[in-house]
């Protein structure tokens, strides 16, 4: 067992019973870190940004970075919390864990709410489609007119954008994870599953009964190609352990070993190169 590979894995039932025998539960500072030697990290089990494989081995972009960081940064071990995504932000807030490493897209919503690294990756969108495409759906915009229904997971920016497209409330369904969208969307439940196209490309590689959208055509809002920039999430008031973070991060970033992660997660080319295009003050202040 290595110390980043099969790490303490934790659900957030392990961590309340842990709170109630404590009357002192916090996000660790870097320092605490340091010298415990132990953070805990927490991810939404989403394919390939960041998830606990059933051996109990952290991996994802996010996590395998986060390792290298980690490494750099001398701490020994990582406790791997696994929780929903819409329960990532409220985990840190009531200090559940330390860090996040969901590639959770940097969005000024968020930045209210939590602190952010500076970008580790950017992704585009995508679509699942029950195998065939019945619908013939291409494109998020698809679902602002007629009856057709998309799924989104909760606590997703996915919500926002077809917000913004004008898609009525009467047209979205909302599931809990990623787990749920293959059986919404293959019994009809919704018409498609609205994800990033790297994780609908994952799903549709699970079940024959469903497929990615082909021709799918980028969100277009504001008049610009939506595209998303994910960093690891703080709690607010946690700046040295985010600044440490982004030392490292920086630097890893030169190397033919980052790159080779997220590639080796299905990350194109682009999306590797994408990631500098933003800082996170500039994500973090977009309207």
């Amino acid at each position: 067992m290595t110390k980043f590979g099969k790490t303490a894995v934790m659900t957030l039932s392990a961590i309340a019973a842990a709170a109630l025998a404590s009357t002192a539960v916090s996000a660790a500072t870097l320092e605490e870190i340091k010298q415990s030697g132990t953070v805990r990290i927490a991810v939404a089990n989403e394919i390939p940004y960041g998830y606990v494989d059933p051996t109990g081995e952290a991996k994802g972009a996010g996590p395998d970075v986060a390792k290298a960081i980690m490494d750099k940064l001398g701490v020994e071990n990582i406790e791997w919390v696994t929780t929903n995504f819409s329960s990532l932000i409220p985990g840190l807030q009531a200090d559940r864990f330390d860090m996040v490493a969901a590639e959770m897209a940097i969005l000024p919503d968020r930045c209210k709410q939590v602190l952010f690294s500076e970008p580790n990756s950017s992704y585009g969108e995508g679509l699942l489609v029950a195998a065939g495409n019945p619908k013939d759906v291409h494109g998020y915009s698809d679902f602002a007119e007629g009856d057709m229904k998309v799924a989104i997971m909760a606590g997703a920016d996915q919500l926002d954008m077809m917000q913004a497209l004008g898609v009525p409330e009467s047209n979205i369904v909302t599931i809990a994870a990623n787990a749920d969208a293959i059986s919404t969307v293959s019994t009809g439940r919704a018409d498609a599953y609205a994800a990033t196209g790297l994780t609908a490309s994952g799903l549709a590689q699970q079940s024959d009964k469903v497929e990615l959208a082909e021709d799918f055509v980028d969100p277009v809002i504001d008049g610009e190609e939506v595209r998303s920039w994910g960093g690891f999430t703080f709690a607010q008031g946690n700046e040295a352990l985010r600044d440490a973070v982004n030392e490292q991060l920086a630097e890893f970033k030169q190397t033919d070993e980052w790159a080779s992660i997220l590639t080796g997660y299905g990350f194109t080319q682009a999306d590797v190169d994408g990631s500098s295009h933003h800082t996170t003050e500039e994500l973090c202040a977009a309207e």
